[in-house]
């Protein structure tokens, strides 16, 4: 700012008071200098920005009709923390964190489907193995972009979320002694639940797998089976199949008119609709379809 060459005639001020006056902003500077810089711990500056919601809709700055969320002020150490864990991608992968997951890890679940493993959950991921329907497994509880981490032999490994249950799989045992068979071409589930079925309920003799290439959809491609039974012995069959959906790696099963899937599996057997007949509404043979 310009500075005014007209004389004033103001009145002094004492310098004993102009003293005091400099040593009192000296202070006060001082004060807030070593607040800025040691205000609060940077790893809880961090927490309460990640406990933020994050912004959607609205304007910029607002969430909603809400007002605008307000960013506590982070120390310069805290700036250097924030810029080496920028992601949540990279906080779930930290080593510490990751150690952390893999020693917690509780919870036990079997696979419905078989899975492949990969290191990470994003497109970074390297492909490391695969497991097979059935297999029992270890999840730590961390999910990321549609994965969920689990432990094998002791290292984190990743792998499509939604395959679990909770239900352990029967053993089952025993051979088709009744002569029947299913095309080598059909899915190895498939071939499974022949050998089981047929083990279990020798009475059954047809099962019907590829009805030719002007059919669409899994019995096409080898990943159906329709089991010719009705009645009583129809819904044994239906319940012996879901029960051990996990080591056929079933994908649905339809009877009576009704249908059972792995994806809505907490809703139990569904009503279909009216498909005109016996056969369209499977009431005369249990169709099986896997992945």
């Amino acid at each position: 700012m310009a500075t005014s060459h007209k004389r004033e005639t103001a009145r002094r001020t004492p310098r004993v008071a102009l003293l005091a006056g400099s040593l009192a902003a000296l202070a006060t500077t001082a004060v807030v200098s070593t607040g800025v810089l040691t205000s609060s711990d940077p790893a809880a500056d961090l927490a309460a920005i990640d406990r933020t919601p994050a912004v959607s809709g609205g304007s910029s700055g607002s969430i909603g009709d809400k007002a605008p969320r307000e960013i506590p002020v982070i120390s310069r150490s805290a700036n250097r923390s924030a810029d080496a864990v920028a992601t949540q991608l990279d906080r779930l992968m930290a080593d510490d964190n990751v150690a952390r997951a893999v020693k917690n890890a509780d919870t036990q679940r079997w696979i419905t489907s078989a899975l492949n493993l990969w290191t990470r959950p994003d497109k970074a991921a390297k492909q490391v193995g695969e497991l097979a329907a059935g297999d029992k497994v270890l999840l730590t509880g961390r999910r990321y972009a549609g994965r969920a981490e689990i432990v094998v032999k002791g290292a984190s490994r990743w792998v499509s979320d939604g395959y679990f249950t909770s239900e352990k799989p029967a053993v089952l045992g025993g051979a088709c002694t009744n002569g029947t068979t299913v095309p080598s071409g059909v899915a190895e589930g498939i071939k499974k639940i022949h050998e089981a079925v047929c083990a279990a309920f020798p009475e059954v003799t047809t099962y019907g797998t590829f009805r030719g290439a002007s059919i669409s959809g899994d019995h096409e491609t080898g990943h159906a089976v329709d089991i010719m039974t009705s009645g009583a012995r129809g819904w044994q069959i239906a319940e012996f199949v879901r029960k051990n959906y996990a080591a056929f790696g079933v994908s649905y099963i339809i009877f009576s008119q009704k249908i059972w899937s792995v994806e809505r599996s907490s809703e139990g057997w569904r009503g279909m609709p009216n498909r005109g007949s016996t056969t369209a509404n499977h009431y005369d043979h249990v169709h099986v379809s896997v992945y």
